[in-house]
């Protein structure tokens, strides 16, 4: 962390004078943000949490929708190693505990249902996630702002999680389910924006890492927190994550600064003063001082202004935002089909699972280090051809019967599938300008999620030839990283706010300008 006390922006006025060319306000961000204050890290902390409680949604029916264990009651006609409990009658047995309410399985009596209805819950919220995708990608960037945004997105979620103790069949419980997804789909980008907008270009790669690892720990502490409450009904453990989510929206609307950069460019700089002066140690005088030189509302106003058609009519743009769609989609098979598919391996599945997500966390130490050393289109390309040639190579030892070196090689294809999604969670910030970042963002995740919705389909290719979807996974994130090579390179390059801005930067990288 940099010494508050440290000078700031001391040169900026000798720049100016020495230029013909206005400073500009990405001038003054990346200069007043140039050191990394603890004000910075507590407003990462307080945004990233908000993709624990995001997590802990995704994963939670894991715990609350799972097929409880039972035992037999007459073992004259009941044995609960051979008997199936939907050809016995229910007075021959019953579940571990006594408990009817410990799972939905046991509560809404779906036993002996059909797949579809007990996993009707989980499917209704990724639709819900993949509809909230569409619909509130057709907010404007403009609207309410990123702060604004991520308190309602995550209130919404908590208040649908804890509106769920009340639920009192499986259909209002996969409804709210969906409105859970739906409410929750733009969580991530709204957090990964507002925190990306707050940082300088030197501190970006490792700042942007943190609410990756924040994902991770929900999940993680998830299991935790379900152990803890295993004797409860199912509900207590949505009430467990929900009421936290709820606190912390709150805290988010009180204490969370808005991005100074979307304040800018709603005309708002004396709002965006205060919220550099609030998370930097720039002299507050000499920031009035020089916001004063930057365009009013007014003639923001007058200017070109920039919306979500841009990136459809411009052809840089239209052509970027398909190319990363591309990778990303490609990223989602691996990323969330690996894990699925590692039942293929014949391997302990509650060990392979822990191990996928332990394998996380040093990715979210690795990445800041590829950022800063390498470019970020050859760090994107080795590592999807490494993860790619890893899912091979899995799929032809798991043929070999090599089962211990075949799910080696999948924690290494899985490892590459998420560094691959952390490095373009910095890379996409970075291609897409503030005007029109938020939905840009969220219709890259939606590609992402979209890969993911594909993994079922082609895992279930391993029952006839086992592992052969490691092969696919694989090929599907190295063959569409290639996809890299027809984007820019933006290292050391600041954000930029407007398309014509980023057009001009762009146009200018080879020569390390900055917008």
């Amino acid at each position: 962390m940099a010494d508050s006390s440290a000078p700031l922006l001391t040169h900026l006025e000798d720049e100016e004078d020495a230029s013909s060319s206005p400073l500009t306000f990405g001038e003054i961000v990346e200069q007043s943000l140039s050191d990394f204050e603890w004000s910075q890290f507590l407003q990462i902390l307080l945004v990233g949490l908000a993709l624990t409680f995001d997590s802990q949604q995704i994963f939670i029916t894991v715990f609350t929708d799972a097929y409880p264990t039972w035992h037999c009651l007459d073992h004259t006609i009941c044995n609960p190693t051979t008997s199936d409990i939907c050809e016995i009658p229910r007075s021959a047995w019953d579940w571990d505990g006594g408990f009817k309410g410990k799972s939905v399985i046991s509560e809404f009596e779906l036993e002996c249902s059909s797949s579809f209805f007990r996993g009707l819950p989980t499917s209704t919220f990724y639709v819900g996630s993949i509809v909230g995708g569409v619909f509130l990608a057709m907010i404007p960037d403009s609207f309410l702002g990123r702060k604004q945004l991520l308190f309602f997105s995550t209130l919404a979620m908590s208040l649908t999680g804890i509106s769920i103790f009340f639920s009192s069949n499986i259909w209002i419980y996969a409804f709210l389910k969906f409105l859970i997804g739906l409410a929750r789909s733009q969580t991530g980008t709204y957090a990964l924006v507002l925190i990306s907008e707050r940082i300088s270009t030197k501190w970006r790669p490792r700042a942007m890492m943190i609410p990756f690892t924040l994902f991770v720990l929900g999940f993680l502490s998830l299991s935790g927190i379900a152990y803890l409450v295993r004797h409860a009904s199912w509900r207590v453990l949505y009430l467990c994550t929900s009421v936290p989510a709820a606190v912390h929206s709150i805290f988010i609307y009180f204490f969370a600064l808005e991005s100074p950069r979307w304040l800018h460019l709603e005309g708002k700089n004396e709002e965006a003063i205060e919220v550099l002066t609030k998370i930097s140690s720039a002299d507050n005088a000499y920031l009035k001082e020089v916001f004063s030189r930057l365009p009013t509302k007014e003639k923001l106003l007058e200017a070109p202004s920039s919306s979500i058609k841009d990136l459809f009519i411009r052809k840089w743009a239209s052509r970027r935002i398909v190319v990363v769609m591309i990778i990303m989609f490609g990223l989602g098979m691996s990323y969330y089909g690996v894990p699925l598919a590692v039942r293929d391996i014949k391997v302990n599945i509650y060990l392979s699972e822990a191990l996928n997500a332990m394998v996380e966390l040093p990715t979210f130490v690795i990445t800041p280090i590829l950022l800063e050393r390498f470019s970020r289109r050859s760090s994107l390309i080795v590592n999807g051809l490494i993860g790619g040639a890893s899912g091979v190579f899995c799929f032809v030892l798991s043929l070999l019967g090599r089962t211990n070196m075949a799910f080696a090689l999948e924690l290494a294809s899985f490892f590459c599938a998420r560094i691959g999604f952390n490095l373009m969670a910095v890379y996409m910030v970075e291609l897409f300008p503030t005007c029109v970042r938020n939905f840009a963002t969220t219709m890259l995740r939606q590609a992402l999620i979209l890969g993911g919705a594909c993994c079922p389909i082609i895992a279930s290719v391993g029952t006839n030839v086992p592992s052969l979807s490691f092969a696919v996974f694989g090929l599907a994130m190295s063959g569409l990283g290639l996809f890299a090579l027809l984007l820019p390179e933006t290292k050391g390059s600041s954000l930029c706010d407007t398309m014509e801005a980023q057009e001009e930067r762009d146009q200018s990288l080879k020569t390390n300008h900055s917008c």
